[in-house]
């Protein structure tokens, strides 16, 4: 499992490698256009990314209530001690 650190540096590379990605379709320009210089965007694209954590982990809990009461069975040899069967 990730930490939060681990977590930071991933999320760091994972910008870096799909700003790349976008420059080489040579629209860097437009998107960078379209950001701004303000930090409107980051702050829109940091209230998304915590929404987001927020829903995940309330499906997660959904997913490991369903495997418990047995509604959604899993094989025996995928059951691990953060989702007990």
């Amino acid at each position: 499992m990730m930490n939060k650190d681990l977590l930071t540096i991933y999320a760091r590379f994972c910008g870096r490698v799909l700003a790349k990605a976008h420059c080489k379709t040579n629209q860097g320009a437009i998107i960078s256009g379209y950001i701004g210089k303000g930090d409107n965007f980051a702050k829109a694209i940091t209230t998304f990314a915590n929404l987001y954590a927020d829903q995940t982990e309330k499906d997660f809990e959904e997913f490991t209530k369903a495997i418990r009461s047995g509604e959604l069975p899993i094989a025996k040899e995928f059951a691990t001690e953060s989702v007990a069967v």
